[in-house]
């Protein structure tokens, strides 16, 4: 007898799984149990009854971040005890790393050391600074959803565009879990800048280059200013615009998360990755199981209205055997976009922020 369910779930939500036989990724619902991580299949906005498979998480090693795929710099790796990799990608950085601490702490309470007590494992996404692949760190760099934000900045009357400063690249470094410290931060900056994958923009960081050791090169300073170097440029470029416009995507991200979205011709329900911005305020959506940085879809959410959809019955214009947490956003052209949230806290949170946006 399968007694999956016969204990509370830990943890549940949306992840991108990437194939075993065939390669490719596909959005499923995962559920973290204490001793195994099942998934399921979500179709015309409900959950499957029937699981897809599990994974057990006796003896498992996990790898967050893993930076292997260019533009998935949001997956994490589990390893059975047997040896079988399982590569999952969150939504964001904060899913991500909270999926990691609760894999991991449920991998630990399955692991009793000699003496019956539970083993203490490191963070999950512990320090490996020395294997570190830079070229990975640049791709991470360059993603539009969770890359380094490039701006304008002035220094001495000069105006020097598309860069940022050697604060904002320790931030980031830090806040995407690459390093633990700032001092690693600043060590991980200069070797990309002795590699040539950054340079120095105005005089104060070009000075610090000349003077200081290639060690202490680089400055955790918001008045030091750094950018993609010039052969790098154009790589930039073409992701640039092959995505939506360049102002469209210039605000800053306020939230992101997994939502089902219903089509607008075939009205079947698919789980799609949503960003919301600011400044100028957009929803974006992307097609999770690609790997492609464009948007599926977007819209300005200037003067758009959203609300919140009853639970009884199915509402005017919502297609299949949907269960709860929907809502609905008109746009400005009176577009009508159906989403399905995980749950109703997930709902009221989305329709919060978007109200702000608008």
């Amino acid at each position: 007898m399968d007694t999956d369910n016969t204990s509370t779930p830990l943890r549940e939500g949306f992840l991108v799984k990437r194939g075993h036989v065939v390669h490719n990724w596909k959005a499923r619902w995962f559920v973290l149990m204490p001793d195994k991580l099942l998934y399921y299949k979500y179709e015309g906005g409900k959950k499957d009854s029937c699981q897809r498979g599990k994974i057990l998480l006796k003896d498992c090693v996990i790898t967050c971040p893993f930076l292997e795929y260019e533009n998935r710099p949001l997956v994490f790796k589990l390893q059975t005890k047997d040896g079988v990799d399982h590569f999952l990608e969150a939504c964001s950085r904060e899913e991500r790393d909270d999926w990691a601490d609760d894999i991991t702490a449920a991998v630990v309470k399955l692991r009793p050391s000699e003496d019956g007590e539970v083993a203490k494992q490191p963070h999950a996404a512990g320090s490996q600074l020395h294997d570190i692949n830079l070229s990975k760190v640049l791709d991470c760099m360059y993603d539009v959803h969770s890359g380094i934000n490039m701006s304008n900045h002035v220094e001495q009357g000069s105006t020097y565009s598309n860069c940022f400063s050697g604060s904002a690249v320790v931030d980031w470094l830090v806040f995407m879990q690459l390093v633990l410290t700032r001092g690693e931060a600043m060590t991980l900056a200069s070797a990309l800048v002795e590699e040539g994958f950054l340079r120095t923009i105005g005089l104060k960081s070009a000075e610090a280059l000349r003077t200081a050791g290639l060690s202490e090169q680089f400055m955790d300073d918001s008045t030091a200013l750094y950018s993609f170097s010039d052969s790098l440029k154009k790589r930039g470029s073409v992701k640039a615009e092959s995505s939506a416009s360049a102002v469209e995507l210039s605000g800053k991200v306020i939230k992101r998360g997994y939502l089902l979205k219903q089509g607008h011709r075939r009205k079947n329900w698919k789980v799609r990755l949503f960003v919301l911005r600011s400044q100028p305020s957009y929803l974006h959506y992307y097609d999770p199981t690609k790997d492609d940085i464009s948007p599926a879809g977007g819209f300005s959410l200037r003067s758009c209205l959203v609300s919140s959809l009853g639970d009884n019955g199915v509402p005017s214009g919502v297609k299949g055997n949907v269960q709860g947490n929907l809502f609905k956003i008109i746009t400005q052209s009176d577009t009508h976009y159906f989403m399905q949230a995980p749950t109703e806290q997930q709902k009221m949170d989305w329709i919060d922020a978007i109200r702000k946006q608008t």
